[in-house]
C-alpha cells in the first residue's frame, strides 16, 4: 500500500476514475440512458414521443440512379428504397425487392445522395426595407422564415441550423415543417444568441415605437449565474442547441457550456482572438467562422475535437460588397478573404472536423444555391477532393448536429432526407445547381425544380346530431 492510497483526496481520486464514461459531462451524457426501443423526438433533445408511425403511408423507390451515400464510398448505380420516413433498402443493380404498391421513380443519368445540411443559418435576420419595428415583430420574422426554408428547399438542403432568430419564429417554424404542414428542410434551432452585455449582435439597441431595446435575437448576460439562466431560457423554449458570442469571461463561457452540457446540449460559439481559446477550454464543441486564433488554440482544438464551421462565403460577399466589416466591436482586427482562407486551410492541416454553413445574412439567402456552391468550392480550394467536400455537407455537418445516427448518409435506418441531382455533382460541384427532387422525412417537397404543397383533403362538415355538447370552438 503506497502513502498516497491512504490519503482521503487520493483515495477519492482512485474512485472517480473509477467512475464510467457515461457520467462524465457532455452534451450526449443522456443518450446512454435511453431505452432503445422508446420512440423519441428526431433532433437532438431526444424527448420521448408517442410510438405512432411517422411519415407518409406507402413505400417511394428511387430506382437506378448513380448512389452517392455520404460515407465516403465512390457514387455507384443502386436503387433506394423508402418505407414512410426511413430508408429500408439500398439495392444492387437488378434487385427489384419492394412493395407491389410503392411509388417508383427512375433517377437513370441522375446522381441521388443525401440532402445537403447548412449549420449556420438565420433564418428571421432583416433585409433591406424591413422596418426596425418589423425587424423584432414575431409575425414578419416568420414570414421571413417561411420565405427562406423554400429558397433552402430548392438548393437542396434538407436541414438547416438556426443559430440566432427572433423570438420563438424559428421553433414554431421547426414544428410546423415537422408535421409537414409547411414545406421545407428540418429545422434545429438555437433560439436567441446569448452574449454578454453589449457583445456581438447587443452593440446597439433597436427603437421599437416609442421604445428602445436590445435585439429579439439576443439575449444579453451578465454573470455567470445569468449565463447559466439564459441557456435554461433556450432550453424551455425548445433548443436543439446553444449558440454563445464574445464578449465573456472565462467563468461566464465555462457555465454557460457546463450547463448546456448537463441539459443534454451542444455549444457553437462564435468568437474571435483569446474567445476562441476560452471557450474551447471550457469544452465549446464548435466554433464558427473563420475569425483568427493563435496555433495554441488550433491545437487544443484538435486535442480535444472541436468541431469548426468556417463559413467563408459571407466574409467574401462582405468584403465585395462594403470593402470591410465594419462598426462592430467583434470585429475589431485585421481579417481579409486571403487571412480567412488561410485559416481554413489551418483547421484542415490540424485534422478539426469541419462543416458547411453559410451565414447568409441581409437578402442574401438569395444567392442560393450558388452560396453553398461557393462555400463548398472553398473547400476544394483548402486541399479538399470534391467528395470529402461533399461528406463536410452531409455526413460531417450531420456528426455535427449530434444528428449522425439519424441524417447525412443513405444507409437502412436512417430518415429519408435524401435528393436527386440532374448531374454529377460528385464530379462537378455546379451540378448542384440541377435539383430536380427533394425527400425530407419521407415526403416529397420538391419534384421537378419545384416547391411541392400536397392539396388538402377535405374533412366531412358538421353533423348536427354528432354536436358535442359545451365544445369550445
Amino acid at each position: 500500500m503506497t502513502l498516497c492510497s491512504l490519503r482521503p483526496a487520493c483515495l477519492l481520486l482512485a474512485m472517480l476514475s473509477a467512475v464510467p464514461a457515461l457520467a462524465q459531462q457532455g452534451p450526449d451524457n443522456r443518450r446512454p440512458w435511453l431505452n432503445s426501443s422508446t420512440a423519441v423526438s428526431d433532433d437532438p433533445r431526444r424527448v420521448p414521443v408517442s410510438p405512432a408511425p411517422r411519415g407518409p403511408e406507402g413505400s417511394l423507390v428511387i430506382r437506378g440512379g448513380r448512389v452517392f451515400d455520404g460515407t465516403g464510398s465512390a457514387a455507384r448505380l443502386a436503387t433506394v428504397v423508402i418505407e414512410r420516413n426511413r430508408i429500408v433498402a439500398v439495392l444492387p443493380p437488378g434487385v427489384n425487392q419492394w412493395p407491389a404498391n410503392a411509388r417508383v421513380t427512375d433517377a437513370a443519368g441522375k446522381t441521388v445522395m443525401p440532402g445537403l445540411i447548412d449549420l449556420h443559418t438565420h433564418l428571421t435576420y432583416t433585409e433591406p426595407g424591413v422596418s426596425q419595428q418589423q425587424e423584432n415583430e414575431g409575425e414578419s420574422a416568420t414570414l421571413r422564415g417561411m420565405e427562406r426554408l423554400r429558397f433552402y428547399t430548392e438548393s437542396g438542403i434538407t436541414s438547416v441550423r438556426d443559430v440566432a432568430s427572433v423570438g420563438n419564429a424559428p421553433f414554431r417554424l421547426k414544428q410546423w415543417v415537422a408535421e409537414n404542414r409547411i414545406p421545407g428542410p428540418r429545422v434545429f434551432a438555437a433560439g436567441q444568441l446569448i452574449t454578454g452585455t453589449g457583445g456581438h449582435g447587443a452593440e446597439e439597441l433597436w427603437q421599437t415605437g416609442c421604445h428602445q431595446q436590445p435585439h429579439a435575437a439576443v439575449r444579453e448576460a451578465s454573470g455567470a449565474d445569468d449565463w447559466r439562466e439564459a441557456v435554461r431560457e433556450q432550453f424551455k423554449r425548445g433548443a436543439d442547441l446553444i449558440k454563445l458570442a464574445s464578449h465573456y469571461s472565462r467563468d461566464e463561457v465555462a457555465a454557460a457550456v457546463d450547463e448546456a452540457h448537463t441539459l443534454g446540449l451542444k455549444v457553437t460559439v462564435d468568437a474571435e482572438t483569446f474567445y476562441i481559446q476560452w471557450a474551447v477550454e471550457a469544452g465549446a464543441d464548435t466554433i464558427e467562422h473563420p475569425l483568427p486564433r493563435s496555433d495554441e488554440t488550433i491545437q487544443l482544438m484538435a486535442r480535444k475535437g472541436t468541431a469548426s464551421v468556417p463559413t467563408l462565403v459571407p466574409y467574401i460577399y462582405i468584403f465585395d460588397l462594403a470593402g470591410g466589416y465594419f462598426g462592430s466591436t467583434s470585429r475589431r482586427f485585421d481579417f481579409s478573404k486571403d487571412s480567412n482562407f488561410e485559416m481554413l486551410r489551418k483547421l484542415k492541416r490540424a485534422g478539426i472536423r469541419l462543416g458547411v454553413g453559410t451565414d447568409l445574412v441581409s437578402d442574401w439567402f438569395r444567392y442560393l444555391p450558388h452560396a453553398y456552391i461557393t462555400e463548398l468550392k472553398q473547400f476544394v480550394a483548402a486541399g479538399f477532393s470534391i467528395e470529402q467536400a461533399l461528406v463536410a455537407g452531409t455526413r460531417t455537418s450531420a456528426e455535427i448536429l449530434g444528428m449522425a445516427d439519424k441524417l447525412g448518409t443513405l444507409e437502412p435506418g436512417k430518415l429519408a432526407d435524401l435528393i436527386v441531382v440532374d448531374g454529377q455533382p460528385d464530379r462537378s460541384l455546379d451540378d448542384l445547381r440541377r435539383v430536380s427532387l427533394v425527400i425530407r422525412d419521407g415526403h416529397v417537397i420538391l419534384e421537378n425544380g419545384a416547391v411541392v404543397i400536397a392539396p388538402h383533403v377535405p374533412v366531412p362538415e358538421p353533423n348536427p346530431k354528432e354536436t358535442v355538447p359545451g365544445r369550445r370552438w
